[in-house]
């Protein structure tokens, strides 16, 4: 099951990354960059590949933190409902600290030094993030009591929910929906390096994290993207680690 929750978030996005090019190809809005995006590919490759390892790490992990659980949380749909819930919770204060500690941002920098906001930034995700302690913030899980397998898939399910996320040509949604969830909208906010956009909507599937903890920013003026204030990097090694 969780390889499956991967492989369709992989095929979603590789279909959303072709149309998007292709409407941007027709419209010629200029979304993509073509030494910019062959870098997002291949920094997604090197995920991609370096995931085989890190992916049974983390489920090691997780199986670990399991032997020691203080409860036994049963395989119901509540639950995994709540389990989701506090999965997304876990992202959002992960994804902060990513902005607020140099350690977290180092590798999530990448991440964000894209300067273009298309689909292929999706790809645009280090494998350092995988070795930095990114696990650390969802151990807790099967510690309390969740089942190893579910927290795994929680935790895909969550990183695939925001593929979609990556693109201008989704405007705002309905209202009730761009209170709860995160959207394109949003995640825009998110990437943008305009001060009033700094550091804010950290969440992941849910946006409610944000509103509660005083981090939550509307998407009032057009974003500009890259980082804040440097010279964005162009070649691959620079991109990776210029911020280590």
């Amino acid at each position: 099951m969780v390889n499956y929750i991967q492989y369709i978030g992989l095929s979603l996005l590789v279909i959303m990354f072709f149309v998007e090019l292709n409407h941007d190809w027709k419209e010629r809005k200029h979304l993509y960059h073509s030494l910019e995006t062959l870098n997002n590919i291949c920094i997604g490759l090197e995920l991609f590949f370096s995931s085989f390892i890190s992916k049974g790490v983390l489920y090691g992990a997780f199986q670990l933190s399991y032997t020691f659980r203080i409860f036994e949380m049963q395989d119901t749909f509540g639950s995994v409902l709540l389990l989701i819930l506090l999965t997304d919770f876990s992202f959002y204060w992960y994804h902060r600290f990513s902005h607020t500690v140099a350690w977290f941002w180092a590798a999530h920098s990448v991440h964000h030094s894209a300067e273009h906001y298309n689909v292929s930034v999706a790809f645009r995700q280090s494998w350092t993030t995988q070795v930095s302690g990114q696990f650390l913030f969802w151990l807790w899980l099967p510690f309390v009591g969740f089942n190893p397998i579910w927290v795994f898939a929680s935790f895909q399910l969550c990183m695939v929910y925001q593929t979609w996320l990556h693109t201008e040509l989704i405007g705002k949604l309905h209202p009730i929906f761009e209170y709860l969830f995160n959207t394109p909208s949003h995640h825009r906010v998110h990437h943008g390096s305009n001060l009033v956009y700094l550091d804010k909507n950290h969440g992941g599937i849910f946006i409610i994290w944000d509103r509660l903890f005083g981090t939550f920013q509307e998407e009032t003026e057009r974003p500009v993207y890259g980082l804040s204030g440097k010279k964005n990097p162009n070649s691959l090694h620079e991109i990776m680690w210029s911020e280590w």
